[in-house]
This record gives structure tokens, C-alpha cells and sequence, in this order.
């Protein structure tokens, strides 16, 4: 097996993914940091240290993979999300970093609410297409870090998919990344078509549904994007799912709840109007570029 250095595999390996990826440096940056155990700092403090041949054989195939079309976030079974390591495979989406923007949203609303509220429970929180559990698990943990609120008052999070396999991601998540027991025992999970199978009502209601359009889900996935349909796919023009949501909600919302949804630009004012018909008032929210990305509902 020839030999390398950190260093020139990385000539190497990125030459081999200029042809399949938009970020081949940044792809073969994180493939050696996952197969050395090493930061990016020791990335490149060490670049001139050899690679075990053990390590190398992974490398390998994880190239293999890399050009057939396979994520990063797959290849090594992580994704960084809100500054924590979500355990990620073919069967959920992968975290982007736009839906960090809902996260801190609703983590202002259900601040908002605790301060607001007279009733001594916990919230009440749904996080809907729930997937790797990103959202939820997100939420909780950050308000964990803060001390001022003790853990009997933290809100307890139903997770709901219609992926037995996406649920089986988010309970692995939910186990390795939480710290104490009694944070576990906050999440509940359902697996369910939407509102289905769920029962009671919710003071927030957070969702990232499948909205991409199905004319631009092809385009995506040949474009190697390899992510599962069913976490992309929201029909002819992208809002069937999301109009099914809206209309379930209103059977499951407490008082003075909210709905945050992440549409995206494809149909963002679109599910903001058709919220309306619904006796909604809507606001929508533009991410990181400018674009509009995630919906918030009041009734």
C-alpha cells in the first residue's frame, strides 16, 4: 500500500473529488479528521506525520464512497448541528445549517412562554419529521445550559416520524447526547403520519416536513445528493404535506400556541397565505443568505 502523509493524501484525495464535489478540500479535511481522531488544528499541526495503514484503508473507501455520490455526514456517521455531534445515517436528512435559525427561534418562544405562563407544568413541544432529532434534542440541551432553569421545569418533547428507521436515529441521539436520565425521560417518541397518532395538545409545534417540490427532489438526489426522499419530498409543488400539517395542528394546539415551521424559499409565503385562510396570523423568517425560510403561526 503506497504511502502517505496527511499532507499529500490530501493533495491526492482532493484532486480525486473535484469531479463530484463542490467542496472537495473541506470533504477530504473531515474524512482525515474523523479517521485520525484529530481536530482541524491537528490536521494540520501533524500534516506531515504518515497515515497507519489501517486508516488509510478506510480512507480508501471512504473516497469509494465520496465519488459514488455518498455525503460526508454518511460516510463518517456525524454531523455537527448547533454546536453538537448528531449521530446521522441514510435514513434521516442531513442537519443544515440554516435550520440552526429555527432553533434559536424557538428557543426564544419557549422562553417567552415559561416567563409568560401561570401553569406550573412544563411546555409542552412537538417536534415534528423529527428525523435525527436535531431540532428537539437541540432545544433541550441548550436550555439545560441554563442554570437558572431546573430540570422538572425544562419542556417535555414529543418526537414524531413516519420513519420507524429516522425514530431509531433520534432515540440513539437523544441517548448519547443527553447527560443525566432525567433529561432522556423528557422525550417521547411516535411514530406516526404526522398527527395520526398523536394525541394532546402543544404550546409550540416545531417542524422541518418535507417542502422541496418533487421536480426539484430529482434534481437534487442526481445530483448526488443521496438524502431520502420521503425527508424531501413535498409533492407537485412542495406543500402538501405542510397544508396537512397546518390543518392536523389545530386540533393539538394549546393556549396561545405556536406553529414554527421551516419551508423554505420554495413556498414560504405560500404556506404564510394559505395559514391565513386557516385563521392563522403568520410571519416569516429569512435565513443566513437573506431567503425565506421558516413560517411562525398564531391562532
Amino acid at each position: 500500500m503506497e504511502k502517505y502523509t496527511l499532507r499529500t493524501f490530501r493533495t491526492f484525495a482532493t484532486k480525486q473529488l473535484e469531479a463530484v464535489s463542490s467542496t472537495p478540500d473541506l470533504d477530504v479535511q473531515v474524512l482525515l479528521q474523523h479517521a485520525m481522531h484529530y481536530d482541524k488544528t491537528q490536521v494540520l499541526l501533524f500534516s506531515d506525520n504518515h497515515i497507519p495503514d489501517d486508516k488509510l484503508e478506510w480512507l480508501y473507501n471512504a473516497l469509494e464512497q465520496r465519488e459514488s455520490g455518498l455525503p460526508v455526514a454518511y460516510i463518517t456517521g456525524h454531523k455537527e448541528f448547533y454546536g453538537f455531534d448528531f449521530f446521522v445515517t441514510p435514513q434521516v436528512l442531513i442537519p443544515k445549517p440554516d435550520t440552526e435559525i429555527l432553533v434559536e427561534r424557538a428557543l426564544e418562544l419557549i422562553l417567552e412562554k415559561m416567563e409568560d405562563s401561570s401553569n406550573s407544568e412544563p411546555l409542552q413541544i412537538c417536534d415534528m419529521c423529527t428525523g435525527s432529532g436535531c431540532i428537539g434534542i437541540s432545544v433541550l440541551k441548550t436550555l439545560y445550559a441554563i442554570d437558572k432553569i431546573p430540570v422538572e421545569k425544562l419542556p417535555q418533547i414529543t418526537m414524531v416520524d413516519i420513519s420507524e428507521p429516522a425514530l431509531e436515529v433520534a432515540r440513539k441521539n437523544v441517548a448519547t447526547l443527553l447527560p443525566e436520565q432525567s433529561l432522556v425521560e423528557k422525550f417521547t417518541f411516535i411514530n406516526s403520519d404526522l398527527f395520526e397518532k398523536v394525541e394532546g395538545r402543544f404550546d409550540l409545534i416545531l417542524a422541518n416536513p418535507p417542502y422541496v417540490p418533487t421536480s426539484m427532489v430529482d434534481e437534487l438526489l442526481t445530483d448526488g445528493r443521496n438524502e431520502p426522499r420521503l425527508a424531501l419530498d413535498g409533492d407537485a409543488d412542495g406543500t402538501a404535506l405542510i397544508k396537512k400539517l397546518i390543518i392536523q395542528s389545530c386540533e393539538h394546539l394549546a393556549f396561545n400556541a405556536t406553529i414554527l415551521m421551516e419551508t423554505g424559499e420554495y413556498n414560504a409565503l405560500q404556506t404564510a397565505e394559505f395559514a391565513k385562510f386557516q385563521g392563522f396570523s403568520a410571519q416569516v423568517h429569512t435565513d443566513l443568505e437573506g431567503e425565506y425560510r421558516n413560517v411562525e403561526l398564531t391562532k
